[in-house]
């Protein structure tokens, strides 16, 4: 038990244990981040691994010298991309029968048409917007799936999310990441840019809501 909880633990914070992973994997580092970064927006079941703080680290080893800050960025974004088209085609060719096989007690038919008519009119904001906001960006290509968004349109704001979100963190973390007072508060900073990007949602969310209310007087 002690074994599986220290290994769920270095898992969830990898980002604070990236130096020994690097003088002991090496190269295969790369595969390792990958994977993560794979795992955590490509699978519903493992929103919890890190993504910003993990992306923000590993620019700030970068500057130092220990990866490749293009093939860093290349593999963390090809990552993304193909984690969230997973997951998309996840929730198109298996959300249906979840929800008739067990998951109708919180996937209901109502609520799936919802999800589609609002991906129709905010999906490319919902899918770009969602990859800095944690958990969120999990659920949201698997949402998408379910509600058959356009593939052409997904994958567009798909890859554009991906070089926004990699590239903003990676390149944060390799020009900013090793400043002392960034590095000694690195949890508020990633706080900070995380309580930053959840607010154009919530004024989405707040609009969409307004809208419906409306239609309904």
């Amino acid at each position: 038990m002690d074994f599986l909880k220290d290994s769920i633990e270095f898992v969830i914070h990898i980002d604070k244990h990236l130096g020994a992973i690097i003088q002991t994997w090496g190269n295969w580092s790369y595969l390792l981040l990958f994977i993560i970064i794979f795992a955590e927006t490509g699978l519903v079941i493992t929103p919890f691994l890190p993504g910003d703080s993990l992306i923000f680290a590993v620019g700030a080893f970068a500057a130092s010298g220990a990866f490749n800050i293009v093939w860093l960025f290349l593999i963390l974004f090809s990552a993304a991309v193909i984690g969230d088209s997973i997951n998309y085609a996840i929730g198109k060719f298996f959300g249906e029968k979840l929800v008739r096989h067990g998951g109708r007690h919180f996937l209901k038919k109502e609520h799936i048409e919802k999800t589609h008519m609002f991906y129709q009119k905010y999906g490319g904001k919902t899918i770009i917007l969602a990859r800095f906001v944690p958990i969120v960006r999990t659920f949201a290509p698997f949402v998408a799936g379910i509600g058959r968004m356009d593939y052409f349109r997904f994958f567009i704001y798909n890859v554009v999310g991906a070089l926004l979100w990699v590239g903003l963190f990676v390149l944060g973390g390799y020009y900013f990441g090793n400043i002392p007072v960034i590095k000694d508060n690195f949890f508020i900073v990633i706080t900070a840019v995380i309580v930053f990007s959840i607010v154009p949602v919530i004024v989405e969310f707040l609009k969409h809501s307004k809208i419906n209310k409306s239609r309904m007087l």
